[in-house]
């Protein structure tokens, strides 16, 4: 199992603490110093939409100028990496992202 996240998020390190104590092996990746390649994030956008992946409620969005905004996803969250809702967790084929009900459940947490 991977997870991409912060190293200092909240969200990352409840998720992280309940995966490991559930028995899961996981790999962390912090997104500013490793972040996900072009292909990863396609293939988020692809099965999740940018309206789950691209957090417009984070600081780095309201720091973000107007014409920023209008890049299109992919090209924005290559560039900051931030911008993605954490945690991003890929396990098998399957890819999972923040921390809600739903993503525990399938995680089996809970």
């Amino acid at each position: 199992m991977k997870l991409y996240g912060l190293k200092n998020c909240d969200s990352c390190k409840k998720a992280m603490s309940q995966l490991r104590a559930a028995g899961h092996d996981i790999a962390f990746f912090d997104i500013r110093t490793d972040p996900l390649d072009q292909s990863q994030i396609v293939d988020l956008l692809a099965r999740h939409g940018d309206q789950l992946v691209l957090n417009r409620k984070s600081t780095t969005w309201r720091n973000l100028a107007e014409l920023d905004r209008l890049l299109p996803p992919e090209t924005l969250l290559a560039l900051h990496p931030t911008l993605i809702k954490r945690p991003v967790i890929f396990h098998n084929d399957t890819r999972y992202i923040g921390w809600g009900q739903d993503v525990q459940t399938a995680c089996g947490i809970g």
